[in-house]
C-alpha cells in the first residue's frame, strides 16, 4: 500500500456507497408525482387517481395499479412488465408500442384503449375488456385471454400465438392477417368477425362460433373444428382442415 493510498475503511465505504447507490436510484420515485419517463418500479400505487396523466415511457415495471384509474392515460411506450393491473382502468388510454409482458391484469378495462404495436407476452388479462381496442400488430404470444370482452376490436396483424382465447367474445373483431396459430378458441365468439388471410393452423376451435365471419384465404389447416358453428361463414380460398384449398365462393362449408 503507498502513502496516498486511502484507508481500508474509507474504502470499505465506498464501494458500499457505490453498490447501494443504484438500488436507492432505483425506488427512490414512488414519491414521484406522475411525469413522462418516471421511475415507479416496483412502487405500490394501487387505486391511485392517474386519469389523464402523462406517464409517456414510464417505468412502471413490477408496480402495483390494481384498481387504479388510468383512463385517458398517455403510456405510450411505457414499461408495465409483470405489474399488476387487476381491475385497473385503462379505457381511452394510450398504450401504443407499451410493454405488458407478463403483467397480471385480471378484469383490467382497455375499452377504446390504443394499444398499437403494444406487446402483451404471457400476459393473464382473462376477463378483461377490449371493446373497441386498437391492438393492431399487438404481441400476444402465449397471453391468457379466456372470457376476456373483444368486440369489435382491431387485431389486425396482431399476433397470437398458443394465447388462450377460450370463451372470449370476438363478435365482429377484426382479425385481418393475424396469426393465431395453436391458439385455444375453445367455445369463443366470431360471429361476424373478420378473418381474411388470418393463420388458425393447428388451433383449437371446439365449439367456436364462427357463423357469418369472414374466413376468405385464412389457414384452418390442423385445426380441431367439432362442434364448431360455420353457418354462413365465408371460405372463399381458405386452408381447410385437411389442407384442402376451398373453391372461390365457398360458404359455410368448405366446397
Amino acid at each position: 500500500m503507498t502513502e496516498n493510498s486511502p484507508p481500508l475503511g474509507r474504502l470499505y465505504i465506498l464501494l458500499l456507497w457505490l453498490w447501494w447507490t443504484p438500488f436507492v436510484a432505483a425506488h427512490a420515485g414512488c414519491d414521484d408525482p406522475p411525469a413522462r419517463r418516471v421511475n415507479w418500479q416496483g412502487c405500490d400505487k394501487q387505486n391511485a387517481d392517474l386519469r389523464d396523466a402523462d406517464l409517456r415511457e414510464a417505468v412502471l415495471g413490477r408496480s402495483n395499479l390494481a384498481g387504479a384509474n388510468l383512463s385517458q392515460a398517455r403510456l405510450s411506450r411505457a414499461d408495465l412488465g409483470q405489474a399488476i393491473l387487476r381491475e385497473t382502468d385503462f379505457s381511452g388510454a394510450s398504450l401504443t408500442d407499451a410493454r405488458l409482458v407478463g403483467a397480471k391484469a385480471e378484469k383490467a378495462r382497455f375499452t377504446a384503449a390504443a394499444m398499437a404495436g403494444a406487446r402483451l407476452e404471457r400476459a393473464v388479462v382473462t376477463e378483461a375488456r377490449f371493446e373497441r381496442a386498437d391492438l393492431s400488430g399487438a404481441e400476444l404470444y402465449q397471453a391468457d385471454l379466456s372470457a376476456a370482452e373483444l368486440t369489435h376490436a382491431d387485431l389486425t396483424r396482431a399476433r397470437l400465438v398458443q394465447a388462450n382465447l377460450t370463451d372470449a367474445n370476438l363478435e365482429q373483431a377484426n382479425l385481418r392477417d393475424a396469426v393465431l396459430s395453436r391458439a385455444i378458441l375453445e367455445g369463443a365468439r366470431l360471429q361476424n368477425a373478420s378473418l381474411p388471410g388470418a393463420k388458425l393452423d393447428n388451433s383449437n376451435l371446439l365449439g367456436a362460433d364462427l357463423s357469418n365471419a369472414d374466413l376468405s384465404k385464412a389457414d384452418l389447416h390442423g385445426a380441431r373444428i367439432d362442434n364448431a358453428d360455420f353457418t354462413g361463414a365465408k371460405l372463399d380460398s381458405a386452408i381447410w382442415v385437411d389442407r384442402r384449398r376451398c373453391r372461390p365462393g365457398s360458404v359455410g362449408e368448405c366446397q
